[in-house]
Order: C-alpha cells, then structure tokens, then sequence
C-alpha cells in the first residue's frame, strides 16, 4: 500500500478540519519548509502516538518463538503432505522468528534442507545444511543430516566430497556406539546404500556428457551515452517549459534496439495487501506475500531466506545481502518494521532515500532548495516570466538536476531535484504526509537512532532498543532537515514513483503450462527513467531484473521522435475518459496522439467498440447511452439499462472466481462445467471480442493442460490469442505472453511442426519487450533445442 492505513490518514484529516482556516491557508500556500516548520508547532506528540500504537501493533515484526513453533509444526505438517514448496515456505517462516543464536533456528535450516532436496534443489539443499552446521543443529541429529549432505553430492557427481561427508558420518557413528532404535537402524542402512553407490560410481564412472553450453544468443549492441548516465548514445536529453526533462532519438532506432539501463537507486519491496489484513483463520498467518517470496534487497526470488537478526519481517537471499543492507539503512528501519509498513511503502521509500543518501548530502541539498524558496519570495524574480527565473538546480546546460560537468547521473541530486509538485498537491494531502514523515522521524529520536541517521554511529555497533529514550517533543534540527527531505521525495513519488514489476507463476495448474501475469513487486525511484514522459500508445517498453530497468524500442522510432512511456493507463486497456481521470494523479492533461485522436474526432475507442455490450435479445450491439442502451438493430430496439448489464458482469465475473477456484482444488472436471456454462451467459449479453470472453478461453486452456488433454487447451488459446490480438496489436507483450503459454501447450503435446512455429513468433516479440537474455526466451530456446534433438522420423511425421 503506497499511502498509510486509512485510520491514519482518517486520524489525519480530522486534524486538519480542526485547524483554523487562516492557519490552513498559511500551511496551503507554504514551501515544504515551512509547512515542516509550521507542522512540527502543531504537533501533539502523545495524541499522535496515541493514534498510531494500536495500528502498529496490527502488524507484527518482532520475532516470537512461539510463531516460530507454529510454522516449524505447519510445515511439518506440509512436509508429511508431500508440499514440499510450500512446508519450504513455512520453515523460513519458523527461521525468521527464532532469535539470533537460538537452537531453533539450526532445526529450521536442516527441515527446510529437507524439503529443497525432494524439490531437487540440490545446491541450495547443501546451502541450508551449512547454515544448520553453523548455527549450531544438536549433535544426536547431526548423522541424518549429513546423510542428506552426502546423497545431494553423490547426485552432483561429487564423489569425493560425498565420501568425506559419509567419513564424518562413519566416525559420528563409531564415537556414540551401538543403539538398536530403528530410527538408527534406517539410518545405518541408509549409510550402507550410499556408501555402496559410491563405490558403485568409482568404479564405473558414467561417461562424461557432451558440452552443448548456452545457446547462441544475439549480443545487445550498446553505447552508452557521455552525458546521460545508463542511456544508449542514439538518445540525447532536452528540455523546455511544456514538457519539461526529455528524451528524444538522435538517430534511427529499431525496434528492440536497448535505450536506457538503470539501477534503482532505492526500492522497497511491497509487502501485498494481504500482509496488513488479519488473518481470522490462527494467531498467525500462514498466506503468502512477496515478502516471503523475494529478496527485500536485491529483489531476487527467495529458495532459502536468510532471516534479518532484528525483526520477523525481512529476509534476504543470501548473508551478502543481509550484512549489505544492514550496513546502508537495515540497522535503521529494523525496529521500525510495524510503524512504516502501517504508514506505507512511499514513507518507507522516503526514508530510505535519505538514508542512502547521507545526511551531510541531504543537509546540502535541502539548503540549497530554501536558495530556490528565497527566488519565489523575491518579487523580481517572481513577475519574470517561469523560462526566464533563474534555475539554481540546474548545472552549466541549464538542465535541473545535471551535475556541474553538464551530466545528469543517476545519483542522489537528480533524485532530489525530481519536481514535488508541492503546490499541486491538495493541502490535506501535503499534511497527511507531513504529519506522517514526523512520526518517523520522532520514533527515530525516540529510539535513540538519530546518531545511526546522521551517519555517527560505527556500522558494527547494534543493539535492539528496548526502551522509548524519550529526550524532548522538539526534533533537533537535523532531523528537522531530513524530515523536510522525506516530505519531498513522499511529494516526488506520487508522479515519480516506479513499479517493479514481475511476472509471476498462478498458483494453479500443475506445472505442464506456467500460467504467469504481472506483479507489482517493490515501488522505487529510477531518476534516470523518470526523465520519460507519458503516453497513451507508448513507443518502449520496460523490463525489471530483480532491481534494475531496461528500456527497450518496441516500434521503430525516427530521429527526433521523443521516447514515451506509458505510466499506466494505456490506449488499448482504457477509454480516454477512463485515462485522462487516472492521469490526473500526475498533474497533466494528457495530450499524446491516442488522446487527441480519439477526443477531437469524438470518435469511439478501440476500447470501447470491443468491450461493449450486445443486445440479450439479437446479438446486434448495443448503442452507447448514459443510463440505457439500446440495440442497435432498427427491427430489435430492445432497451436495457446499463445498471443491469453491469450487475450481471460482476455475477459471470463471480462464477468464473469460482471455476479457477476448483481449479485450485484440483476439479478440472468441475471447472471446465462452469467455465462453459460462464460462456453460454457471457455469448448472451457480450461482445464476442470482448476481453473477458478471450479469459474464459485461456482459463479453459489452463484446466485442459491440467488434464494432459493438449489439442482442446491449443485450441482453446488460440481463440484467447485472437482476442488478445485484436485488443492489443500483433506484436504487444500481451501476444507475446499468450503465445508462450501456446508453444508450452504445443510442446507438452508433441506438435512439433506447430511449436517450433509458434516458438519463433512468440522469440520475435518477447526479444523486442525483455531483450534475448529475459527467462522466457530462454525456455523457449530450450523447448527449441529439445523438439530439433528428436530423431528425424519423428520431425517428418509432425
């Protein structure tokens, strides 16, 4: 959630009704300074903590050993089930609770080891048994262990290595004797099958598998540009009143053709609604979020979590990422965990800002912005016209943000000098924020951290506080001035805030067709790719590995044109009404071709035409209306109101809920029943190429793979991918994604001729939107390289 709970900014806003209207009129017309200095006066510390404690408390970051029981006994449970991934899951749930050097936590790793070696994640299972060693596993259950740890290095053709680890076993054994339990005797046989199989090995080495290596991909051509820091030299960077910071082609540029790669310089990872709810079902949740299944630094999808030392909440991918974090900004928001995850990823992502940053170069560019404050106020300067005041952000190019060589980097300074839009904002907002960022920072003071903020206090010295050192209601002045940063980049992220997105795996199905969709992963600032204006009908596209962009040309883009982004609202997903209301959010009426083209010629919308209704009674369409539709057939005109068409989209879109849930539940049978008797309702009262109808035949391609029956799932997405591309063109990310799934069904069903069509148009789009390297092409390089390896009989019958 990107703005605080909805008891806080309620709390918020009755704090501002009761304010005087003269003093709402000062905080209205103020800089971010003086709204800082104007709010911290009106501040009530005890009512605000008083307002925050019980919404905090709703979330719980602390670590709890009696949690870490619960999910160590629930993957137990899902282990003896055979879910493996899912006990895996709930054992790094068990580890992130268990305190630092705890005996608990060693059995986490050895349980999780377990379930990572039936996933046959072999590596990582010996990853886990060496943190189970070092942490500590009771020495009566060290054998079984190491059983473990010899089988995953026999199975990796370690011998050697094996056969050490069955020594250690052997001497374990000889040192505690003879005990006739049958626990011990499996483990002894157990002992005797391996020892015997590497024998076995050493004896008869396994002939040595032909190298295919990778496939031979195209390597991206790449220049990168002197002046503009991760951006391709066919780019060059302009700027005028209207439009502001852009980016135009200084040359030709082809389609897939990268034009801009960047690392976040912060990012937060956003933990799902599902993370602030409830749960009814125990004291605990057991529902998954992204906060389990990703890196909370890198972003990199988690196998085996390394738990943070400090609070339950965040774990990483490995102890690099954990010491890196906690060295750069962990060490602050560790005990924080609760109140800015109740406050929301913008507050997080605000902190955390400044906390990479420095304070000594936040301190220096706050101070430099009350320069710009000053300018406003000086009525020379204030009656000259916007193009003609002077710019003191801007370097030698007369660019805001460039440094003084000229060159505008991806760094700290273009991040602050991102516009805030303060006097844009609705001054209700700008108080919410600011009484937010205040809380922050109190706590901070509060917890005895404004040492660890200003960067004074030694990276090796951390101690949980356990106490409020509560010193004065007044934050010093440095972190007043960090305050009033934070204030501006929670300001800044409303327009400038950049998804990470993901595509992430469907929970069903079981696993012959990966069904995918994207997945807002973490919010973060790319001051680089915030230079990209919008548009509606965009001419790139945006990929994400773990934490960096890669911009690439998805259309061929003359020189001159100007590189457009979509932030949202597309031209192929939306009516421009739709789009022009979400746009507002970013201070700008959106005047890009699609926009003009569809208000000017008042003509309907691509959108509009194919997700439109169809007369219940003749099938004709239905004639748009305000509050009736009519059809438009001159012998039907039949009427109906829009109401009622809407409430019986939300009922079909209810029962399909309900199909995919059976689906879940394993009764394809089942769900193939609805989703066919959805289709015979939504025949009655849509258009046939409305998006929804295109779903229903993807989902009945889904339950049909389940079921291994591939030509009823082909042929069923082929219908989908019809839909698909008449919503979305021909060469979209959206054809792309639906042909991958179409090669999987194809290849699962030996349709080779077909496959290896359907593989080389499904190459050609993704190359262009994720580049040559992304996960998707190389699966399909390897479906490619699978179906050409079998033998030509085969090739010349299909």
């Amino acid at each position: 959630m990107a703005l605080p709970v909805e008891e806080w900014r309620l709390y918020a806003a009755q704090r501002w009704a009761a304010l005087e209207p003269a003093l709402r009129d000062r905080l209205a017309a103020a800089s971010l300074h003086d709204t800082l200095r104007l709010g911290c006066g009106l501040l009530r510390p005890e009512a605000e903590a008083a307002a925050l404690r019980p919404l905090c408390c709703r979330v719980r970051t602390g670590k709890e050993p009696a949690a870490a029981r619960f999910y160590r006994e629930e993957g137990n449970r899902l282990f003896g089930r055979r879910r493996y991934a899912a006990a895996a899951r709930l054992y790094s749930r068990a580890a992130s609770h268990e305190p630092p050097g705890s005996p608990g936590v060693s059995v986490c790793f050895a349980n999780r080891s377990a379930a990572l070696f039936h996933l046959g994640r072999l590596e990582v299972c010996l990853e886990d048994i060496a943190r189970a060693e070092s942490h500590g596993y009771p020495d009566r259950l060290l054998p079984k262990v190491l059983l473990r740890k010899a089988e995953c290095l026999l199975c990796l053709g370690r011998l050697q290595d094996a056969a050490d680890a069955l020594s250690v076993v052997e001497n374990k054994i000889a040192v505690d004797g003879i005990i006739t339990s049958p626990a011990h005797q499996a483990l002894l046989k157990k002992f005797d099958q391996l020892k015997m199989k590497i024998q076995e090995k050493e004896s008869c080495p396994e002939p040595g598998r032909e190298a295919r290596g990778d496939v031979q991909r195209k390597s991206e051509i790449w220049e990168e540009n002197d002046s503009i820091s991760g951006v391709s030299s066919s780019l060059s960077l302009k700027f005028d009143r209207e439009r502001g910071r852009h980016l135009v082609a200084s040359q030709d540029i082809p389609p897939g053709q990268s034009l801009l790669k960047e690392e976040a310089f912060v990012s937060v990872l956003c933990p799902g609604e599902s993370f602030l709810q409830e749960s009814s079902e125990t004291a605990w949740d057991t529902r998954v979020t992204n906060a389990d299944l990703y890196c909370h630094r890198c972003l990199r999808q988690l196998l085996a979590s390394v738990p943070c030392r400090g609070c339950s909440y965040t774990n990483y991918c490995s102890q690099n990422c954990a010491d890196v974090a906690w060295e750069q900004y962990h060490r602050t928001e560790c005990s924080l965990g609760a109140l800015l995850l109740t406050l929301g990823v913008f507050c997080h992502v605000a902190l955390r800002t400044v906390l990479l940053a420095g304070f000594a170069e936040v301190s220096r560019l706050v101070k430099w912005s009350h320069d710009d404050d000053k300018d406003l106020h000086n009525p020379e300067v204030r009656c000259k016209h916007p193009s003609e005041a002077p710019d003191k952000r801007a370097g030698p190019r007369g660019i805001p943000g460039c440094n003084d060589n000229g060159q505008y980097r991806s760094s700290y300074q273009a991040v602050f000098n991102l516009l805030p839009h303060a006097e844009k904002h609705s001054p209700e907002h700008k108080f919410l924020c600011m009484l937010s960022v205040v809380a922050i920072c109190k706590q901070l003071q509060e917890a005895g951290l404004e040492a660890a903020v200003l960067n004074q206090e030694s990276s090796e010295k951390w101690s949980k506080p356990t106490t409020c050192e509560k010193t004065s209601d007044e934050l010093s002045p440095e972190l007043k001035t960090v305050a009033e940063a934070m204030l501006r980049h929670v300001l800044q992220l409303q327009c400038n805030a950049q998804a990470i997105t993901v595509m992430q795996e469907s929970e069903s199905g079981d696993g012959a067709v990966v069904n995918k969709k994207p997945v807002r992963l973490a919010t973060a600032f790319f001051p680089v790719l915030s230079l990209l204006n919008h548009s509606c009908c965009p001419n790139i596209s945006v990929s994400f590995s773990g934490t960096a962009a890669t911009v690439r040309a998805s259309q061929p883009i003359p020189s001159g044109q100007e590189i457009f982004h979509c932030y949202g609202p597309h031209r192929c997903r939306m009516r421009v009404a739709e789009r022009q209301q979400l746009l507002s959010q970013y201070f700008f009426e959106c005047r890009c071709e699609a926009c003009l083209d569809e208000l000017e010629a008042d003509v309907k919308s691509t959108v509009s035409l194919r997700n439109s209704f169809c007369c219940p009674s003749c099938r004709a369409p239905m004639q748009v209306g305000e509050d009736m539709l009519r059809c438009s057939s001159e012998a039907c005109a039949v009427s109906v109101s829009r109401e009622s068409l809407a409430h019986r989209l939300q009922d079909l879109q209810q029962e399909i809920k309900k199909a995919l849930e059976l689906l879940r539940a394993r009764k394809a049978d089942q769900a193939i029943k609805n989703l066919l008797k959805c289709q015979v309702d939504a025949g009655n009262f849509l258009s046939p190429e409305h998006l929804l109808m295109g779903e229903m035949e993807d989902h009945l391609a889904q339950v049909y793979a389940t079921l291994g029956k591939w030509q009823d799932a082909a042929r069923h997405l082929k219908r989908s991918i019809e839909i698909v591309e008449m919503h979305h063109g021909p060469s979209s990310v959206e054809m792309g994604h639906e042909l991958f799934k179409l090669a999987q069904i194809l290849f699962n069903g030996f349709a080779v001729s077909e496959a290896l069509s359907t593989i080389q148009r499904a190459e050609k789009i993704l190359s262009v939107h994720s580049g040559p390297q992304s996960t998707q092409i190389q699966e399909l390089e390897e479906m490619k390289t699978c179906l050409l390896e079998l033998p030509r009989s085969i090739l010349q019958r299909t």
